[in-house]
C-alpha cells in the first residue's frame, strides 16, 4: 500500500498516524486530539504539498525550534509546540513515490486522506472525515484501503472502478511530485484562485470558472469589514463594530461563533476554502488571501 504519513508522539506519549487532510486539534473528532483548553478545536491540518508533508496553523498557531511558524514542512526528530507545555514529537515521516488518488466523472484526481467521503450532487466533492449521507467512504486500515457504497463494501486497489450516485470513479496513482496540484484543504477542495467583490452587504467570491458564489448578511459583513481593514484585528472588536450592541463578551461570542461558523459552512458548501477568514490563534482574524486570490473592494 501507499500512503504518506507522519508519525506523531502525542503529549500523553500515544503514537498516532496522519496523513493528509487529518486535523489535530482539541475536538475529539479530528485526528488527533488533544483535550486541551489552550489547544484551539482546529489547531493544524497535515497537507500533502508537492513532495512533502507539511503542517498548517487552522485555528491556532504552533512554534518549531522555538520559532512561531503558520506552515511547516515535517520532518523526523521536530517538537512542534501548540501551547505551553503542549508539543508534540515528529517520529517518522513516510513518503513512497505514489500514493492512492481516486478520480472520476466530475472529480479531478485527488490524493485520498486516511477517511473520505464522496458526496455526489450538483458537484462532486471529495471530503475528509465521515459523513453519514455521502454517496460512497472510502478508508485505509493502515495495511489496505477499502470502500463502501450502500451496503456493498470492498477493498480498493490501484486500477479498481466502482460506482456512485450514477457515476464511476476509479482508483489510480498519484505521483508525490504531482500531488501540489491537488493540495489537501479542510474542506478536500482543489486550490483554486479566487477572486472577491465586496460590496458590504453583499459579497460575490469567483472560484475559476465556477459561478459566483454570493454572500449576503452577516458573512457579507464579516467579509466586507475584514476587508476593509485590510490587517488583523480582534474579533471583539470586530464583533461591536458589526452588531453595535451592549452585550456583554459571552454573550457576543456566542454570536460571533455562530456567524463565524455559518460563513465558513456557506464557503465550505460551495468548494471554497473555509480559511478565508482565518483566526491567528491570539484573539485576532483576518482576510486571508492566498497567492495569485484578487479583491475588488467596491465598499
Amino acid at each position: 500500500m501507499s500512503r504518506a504519513f507522519v508519525r506523531f508522539r502525542a503529549p500523553d506519549g500515544a503514537l498516532h498516524d496522519l496523513t493528509h487532510g487529518d486535523v489535530i486539534g482539541r475536538l475529539w473528532s479530528v485526528a488527533l486530539p488533544i483535550p486541551d483548553p489552550r489547544v484551539s478545536e482546529m489547531h493544524a491540518m497535515v497537507s500533502l504539498r508537492g513532495s512533502a508533508l507539511r503542517l498548517l496553523g487552522l485555528r491556532g498557531r504552533f512554534a518549531i525550534d522555538l520559532t512561531p511558524v503558520a506552515d511547516a514542512a515535517l520532518a523526523p526528530g521536530q517538537s512542534i509546540l501548540l501551547a505551553d507545555g503542549v508539543a508534540l514529537e515528529v517520529v517518522a515521516v513516510e513518503l513512497p513515490d505514489e500514493v492512492m488518488a481516486l478520480e472520476g466523472d466530475g472529480l479531478p484526481r485527488q490524493a485520498l486522506p486516511n477517511v473520505a467521503s464522496l458526496r455526489v450532487g450538483a458537484r462532486v466533492e471529495l471530503v475528509p472525515g465521515h459523513v453519514p449521507d455521502a454517496a460512497a467512504t472510502i478508508w485505509s486500515d493502515g495495511l489496505d484501503w477499502r470502500v463502501r457504497v450502500g451496503a456493498d463494501e470492498h477493498g480498493l486497489s490501484f486500477g479498481d472502478a466502482f460506482s456512485a450516485g450514477g457515476r464511476t470513479f476509479s482508483a489510480v496513482a498519484l505521483g508525490l511530485g504531482a500531488s501540489s496540484a491537488t493540495a489537501t484543504l479542510p474542506d478536500g477542495a482543489v486550490r483554486v484562485p479566487l477572486h472577491l467583490r465586496v460590496c458590504y452587504d453583499t459579497v460575490h467570491v469567483h472560484r475559476g470558472d465556477d459561478p459566483p458564489v454570493a454572500l449576503d448578511g452577516l458573512s457579507a459583513r464579516i467579509v466586507s469589514e475584514l476587508a476593509v481593514i485590510s490587517q488583523p484585528i480582534g474579533w471583539e472588536a470586530l464583533a461591536r463594530e458589526i452588531w453595535r450592541s451592549d452585550d456583554t463578551p459571552a454573550q457576543l461570542r456566542r454570536r460571533w461563533d455562530v456567524a463565524l461558523a455559518r460563513l465558513r459552512r456557506r464557503l465550505r458548501d460551495a468548494r471554497i476554502r473555509p480559511d478565508l477568514v482565518r483566526a491567528d490563534g491570539t484573539g485576532n482574524v483576518e482576510l486571508f488571501l492566498d497567492r495569485g486570490d484578487t479583491l475588488d473592494d467596491r465598499t
